[in-house]
């Protein structure tokens, strides 16, 4: 694609405001003042100028895919709520409970946005283990290419987001179990009452039994993500450090690309013989081994790794096991990675991209329907007890799972919907345009 928006003159963009467009598919919103640099629009680039082959940054689908976007005043917010309510959930019958959404990630805020876009009054709680700071969660992993700094990946912290949504944010809380029979959320910070709950708390980061959780990253949040980078400092000053990630599909890719273009040198480790395998007719995996040809990226495919162990280098140039926390002065301690075919790699950090796994214990003391997620209805979104809902990666539908950016606007929609007692929006189950995001090489799949 070759991206030549044609330029706007000075007189034109003072006579015209700005606009904004927003994503249909995943709520991305494209403001001509800011452009999008990073596909080649500049800053005041007009949406009628960009082409038509134009990418969303963050789920890929094309320009005919965006609508022109006006952030919702107050007074319109009273109205659409006034248009919503029914005899069932006005001021006088409504119970006090609200919503509470377990999951403040992309899919819990993007819900308490359509919320309170439909109905300005309605309580809704959020309850996160982490600290509930809005950020796009694909910017992680390529962030170094586009030399964002880690304090700039927060688009808005979790206090100022509750604060503009007049919602209650409980940071830094567990929700424990479910007590649907007296509507109840039990959490580390006290029992919450409830009328609508709606799980939106993700997936986690698969860890192989044969890797040890505190020799490995696993980059599925924001805390992690900052965190490396933290201990990978600058490479343009404390020098590269040797990674190894474990797992070459989608995510282990962006992270590849995006940590060599960083200044790192990286190995790329994977059980099938050809990265993002899983798109092998579209040959994908030939397409971005192609592009890193340049790159300090090694791939080396058809390998199960069997062990992580950290190690000293002593005097005498000897490696030896260390225990974490115990290296003597003098040693270097690294981690040593070895396969079950018995090969042998040398790595300051070791990250593990091996797929992501929906955690039960939530869903199961509600004795909620489960099929490698939770299970809920592929129109409604609802699960299988009729005050709760799910979204976002936590769910299957009809057993499939669908971890991608693009339904969570609309799944948000549907939900919204049924909690304000709007006009019902099913929710539909559409084939997922995925964005891959190495910037070697973008792509787009299917």
């Amino acid at each position: 694609m070759t991206l030549q928006p044609t330029p706007v003159s000075a007189a034109v963009q003072t006579l015209a405001p700005w606009q904004s467009y927003i994503c249909h598919a995943c709520g991305y919103i494209y403001n001509e003042a800011e452009g999008d640099p990073d596909s080649g629009l500049a800053a005041g680039t007009r949406f009628c100028d960009i082409p038509e082959d134009w990418a969303c940054p963050l789920c890929g689908v094309t320009k005919s895919d965006f609508a022109p976007y006006e952030a919702p005043s107050l007074d319109a917010l009273r109205a659409q709520a006034s248009d919503c309510a029914t005899a069932a959930w006005t001021n006088t019958s409504r119970s006090a409970h609200g919503v509470v959404i377990v999951g403040a990630g992309r899919a819990g805020w993007q819900l308490a946005e359509a919320v309170r876009a439909r109905d300005s009054a309605i309580p809704i709680t959020i309850v996160t283990a982490c600290a509930g700071d809005v950020y796009d969660k694909p910017l992680l992993s390529v962030a170094l290419a586009r030399r964002i700094a880690p304090e700039k990946l927060i688009k808005e912290t979790g206090v100022a987001a509750a604060r503009r949504l007049k919602l209650r944010l409980l940071p830094h809380t567990h929700a424990v179990r479910i007590c649907k029979e007296t509507r109840q959320l039990r959490t580390t910070r006290g029992t919450l009452r409830y009328d609508q709950l709606v799980l939106a708390h993700g997936a986690k980061a698969l860890l192989p039994p044969a890797l040890p959780a505190a020799l490995c990253w696993r980059i599925n949040h924001l805390g992690a993500y900052l965190k490396l980078r933290e201990a990978l400092g600058d490479a343009a000053t404390t020098g590269p450090k040797d990674l190894l990630i474990v797992g070459a599909g989608l995510i282990g890719s962006e992270l590849a690309n995006d940590l060599a273009l960083g200044g790192h040198r990286v190995t790329l480790l994977d059980v099938q013989g050809e990265p993002l395998a899983r798109w092998h007719a579209a040959q994908a995996g030939s397409q971005v081994l192609q592009a890193w040809k340049d790159l300090p990226i090694r791939f080396v495919g058809g390998v199960k790794v069997a062990n992580v162990e950290r190690l000293a280098l002593n005097a005498e140039r000897l490696w030896h096991p260390q225990p974490a926390g115990t290296a003597c002065a003098g040693q270097t301690t690294r981690l040593r990675i070895t396969t079950e075919c018995g090969q042998h790699f040398a790595a300051d950090e070791v990250i593990v991209a091996a797929g992501l796994q929906t955690p039960s214990r939530l869903a199961r003391s509600a004795n909620l329907a489960w099929a490698d997620g939770i299970a809920v209805d592929p129109h409604t979104l609802r699960t299988s007890d009729e005050r709760i809902h799910a979204m976002g990666d936590c769910v299957t539908l009809d057993g499939q799972a669908s971890r991608f950016i693009e339904p969570i606007f609309r799944q948000a929609t549907t939900i919204a919907a049924t909690i304000t007692a709007c006009a019902p929006v099913p929710y539909e189950v559409r084939p997922t345009i995925v964005r891959v995001k190495t910037t070697s090489l973008p792509l787009t799949l299917h």
